[in-house]
């Protein structure tokens, strides 16, 4: 070895040496229970990202992969189609393969560290079980619900048949896993509950349950209107979980109740649904809620883990936990009393004129920061103008179909398409925020598009009628865009990158994020495009984030936006990286690209690692 790089293997080394275990490893998807996404690793800079290179690439055999790995003592973790596979984070040599009877969530899996008589354990969704795997050997643990698994359709049967599924991961907490789950969110309005449950991670004995929609004698059962709660589906948490390990609290982001686009069988406030909860993390027992869209018709469920930050306000530090809608509005409340920060109030909005809806007369709004996205449209300022051709198309669309827009919460009629911005896609998504303290900095993509919709009669196999959403193309979803090329309707940029300060509640740089190749190659290089999936931040002064539908992973300077490194993908990484430190001395980022969502990208089943390139002579 040359001297000059035994002394960089030193500095590595050494480097590694002074950061605990915890921080050279990614022990939950979002990096650590209060879904930070933020790495302490500071060994790729801004000064040095440009020579990032592939490290390894691993073939999960599925595709539209959305899983972020975990790396712990050792061992890297991930998931994909219905195999959950264990491999070494260096190399990617496999250590062990699960094969599931069924498909596995694809947003990835969680981490229980195991006590004085249990070993560790990887818990992964699969469809209507919960496994739990040995994390040496990737057995199923028979002492897990008897089987190595539990059913998680226990407790949440109403009278009403209804389907489960875990697209997202549980969180740990102690002993406790803690649980969501799809329950059917769309159609029909009744069938399984959305419970949050509590889980004895030894056994898989059920220790607690929130009731998501209240039962009679429960408090906000009177928010629904007669027997409307009964069997009610949706209001669950389809999303991620958070968790203040000092205080015991777990904030739960949950979504809309069924159906989401029409509410004249659940008249009411409707709690808890489209409520950020906090709850009890050893009991489940309630300690705050606000709720963030009240009788919701427009698909506005909460799609992000919480995100726990400080805010240094007044002199005083506040610990708080921060909340990104898909209505692109951030709200910031104190995490033990449920406050907002920065205010909060009611405005009114339209009301429905859908036979028997009643739309709530008004919706809360946060004084700070102002909304991250587009939430207004004049048709006569602001349609797509960069492209004639497009141009055209929108005109056509709005005109033909005799759009309107009464703002972002125009409520869906039976008479002609409504337009609101954001869509059901964002604004913000499940990629939710990365947080840098030093900073004091939260980092998210949005997309600024608008969505199509009025209600439509349908014939239920009863005889009875009732209101769904369609779309000008048939179904019943529809942007407000062309769905052959995924051109927006609306005036660039249609995704940005944007970084607030969570100390003054202000938006301190915002930048376009990813290109449409038909429209750079007219010379509009810098129109953003749509996303899925959202940042890491790290130490070193960098956020790494894939997402955007043009195939590329990014590289981003946190203090200013400005872009320091891309590289291009086999198809969309529609996930949020991760990064760790390997026992080489190596800091690797990694992500996982697989393609698909609703936004169309080419499936892709690979998970793959970045780091700096080996010193000459090493």
């Amino acid at each position: 070895m040359k001297p000059v790089t035994r002394l960089i293997a030193l500095v590595l080394a050494v480097g590694a040496l002074s950061l605990t275990v915890s921080a050279q490893e990614w022990t939950t998807r979002g990096g650590d229970l209060g879904e930070a996404r933020f790495s302490p690793l500071q060994q790729i800079t801004p000064a040095n990202v440009a020579t990032l290179t592939q490290a390894w690439s691993f073939d999960v055999g599925a595709g539209n992969l959305q899983v972020t790995p975990l790396v712990v003592n050792g061992m890297m973790y991930l998931s994909g189609g219905s195999n959950v596979f264990a491999i070494e984070p260096e190399t990617a040599r496999v250590l062990w393969k699960f094969e599931s009877p069924g498909m596995v969530g694809r947003r990835g899996l969680a981490y229980w560290p195991g006590d004085q008589s249990s070993g560790p354990r990887i818990l992964q969704g699969a469809r209507d079980r919960l496994l739990a795997l040995d994390a040496k050997t990737g057995r199923l643990v028979s002492e897990f619900g008897g089987f190595g698994w539990i059913d998680m359709n226990q407790g949440i049967k109403g009278d009403t048949a209804g389907r489960f599924g875990m697209e997202s991961p549980p969180i740990v907490y102690r002993n406790i896993i803690i649980t969501g789950g799809n329950n059917g969110e769309q159609s029909p309005s009744l069938g399984l509950y959305g419970d949050i449950r509590g889980w004895d991670a030894k056994t898989g004995k059920l220790l607690w349950s929130f009731h998501t929609v209240p039962r009679p004698g429960e408090p906000g059962n009177e928010t629904w209107e007669g027997d409307s709660w009964k069997d009610r589906s949706g209001t669950n948490v389809w999303a991620f979980f958070t968790v203040d390990a000092e205080r015991g609290i777990v904030y739960a982001p949950i979504g809309s109740p069924t159906s989401d686009y029409y509410g004249a069988d659940r008249k009411g406030q409707g709690l808890y649904g489209n409520s950020i909860v906090a709850l009890d993390a050893a009991t489940g027992k309630l300690k705050w809620y606000q709720q963030l869209v009240h009788h919701d018709l427009w698909d506005f469920d909460l799609p992000a883990a919480p995100t726990l930050i400080d805010v240094n306000r007044n002199g005083k530090v506040i610990p708080a936990v921060a909340v990104i809608t898909k209505m692109s509005l951030l709200f910031i409340f104190d995490r033990v009393t449920g406050e907002p920060i920065f205010g909060m109030e009611e405005r009114p909005v339209p009301q429905s004129t859908v036979p028997g809806e009643a739309t709530w007369p008004t919706q809360p709004f946060p004084l700070k920061p102002p909304p991250l996205a587009r939430t207004t449209f004049d048709p006569a300022k602001d349609m797509y103008s960069l492209t004639p051709e497009h141009a055209a198309f929108c005109q056509e669309l709005w005109t033909k179909n005799q759009m309107y827009t009464k703002g972002m919460y125009t409520p869906p009629s039976t008479d002609t398409f409504m337009v609101t911005f954001p869509s059901t896609l964002g604004g913000g998504n499940w990629n939710g925020l990365a947080y840098d303290k030093s900073l004091g900095l939260v980092f998210t993509n949005v997309m600024n598009i608008g969505q199509v919709a009025k209600m439509a009669i349908r014939k239920q196999s009863n005889g009875t009628e009732t209101y769904v959403r369609a779309s000008p193309w048939g179904g019943p979803v529809g942007r407000f865009w062309n769905p052959q090329n995924k051109i927006p309707c609306s005036p660039p940029p249609f995704g940005e990158l944007i970084a607030v300060d969570v100390n003054k509640g202000d938006i301190a740089w915002r930048v376009p994020i990813g290109i449409i190749p038909e429209l750079k190659e007219k010379g509009f290089a810098n129109t953003g495009t749509l996303s899925i999936g959202g940042p890491i931040a790290t130490a070193g002064g960098l956020l790494f984030v894939g997402a955007t539908i043009d195939g590329y992973f990014r590289a981003f300077d946190s203090r200013t936006g400005k872009l320091l490194w891309e590289t291009k993908l086999e198809t969309a990484a529609h996930s949020t990286p991760m990064s760790f430190l390997g026992r080489d001395g190596k800091q690797y980022v990694v992500v996982a690209v697989g393609g698909g969502s609703f936004l169309g990208a080419a499936s892709g089943t690979k998970v793959v690692a970045f780091s700096l390139p080996a010193s000459p002579g090493a």
